[in-house]
């Protein structure tokens, strides 16, 4: 069965060394884009994210996974199961002048509706990642608390069914 993945990249104006610890350590990705995650970034270790009260709708979400790669400066791969199917993330770091231009690709999606779900959930959160990414590592600005607003979503199914899947497979 053919599978889908998804592709982002951008330039950031930091180098190689900062981006990776900002992706393959639990204090980096905590210091822009989780609350309380744990990496242990050599193959076989555990990546554990965990988002409590999250961007404008306030979603509390644990998810995780298998590293599989870590090259300092060049390259972080782990594997997650963001729908249904185990998908591979992988981070390209490439030097770029006083910069770097990180590449993302996560494939393994299939073509069911809650992989699909899933993909499109994360197309859109890893644009919105990278993009966060970048502004903090370029200008020191982070995502900050979201006011409770009456517009908010109610948590969704999906996530806590995914929280809920990763906390019985640590077991």
């Amino acid at each position: 069965m053919e599978t889908l993945s998804i592709h982002h990249r951008t330039f950031i104006n930091a180098t190689p060394d900062k981006v990776h610890e900002a992706i393959a350590t639990g204090a980096g990705w905590d210091s822009w884009f989780t609350q309380g995650t744990t990496v242990d970034a050599r193959p076989g270790g555990a990546i554990h994210f965990r988002f409590i009260d999250f961007g404008p709708d306030h979603i509390t979400l644990e998810d995780g996974g298998t590293v599989l790669e870590t090259v300092p400066e060049e390259k972080f791969v782990y594997q997650w199961t963001p729908g249904e199917s185990t998908t591979t993330v992988s981070f390209q770091l490439t030097k770029l002048g006083e910069g770097t231009l990180i590449s993302l690709v996560e494939s393994g999606y299939k073509r069911t509706d809650t992989d699909l779900k899933a993909f499109a959930d994360c197309a859109v959160g890893w644009g919105e990642a990278l993009t966060l990414l970048k502004y903090y590592l370029e200008h020191g600005i982070m995502y900050g608390v979201v006011p409770r607003h009456q517009l908010e979503k109610p948590m969704t199914e999906q996530y806590t069914k995914r929280t809920d899947n990763f906390m019985k497979s640590r077991k």
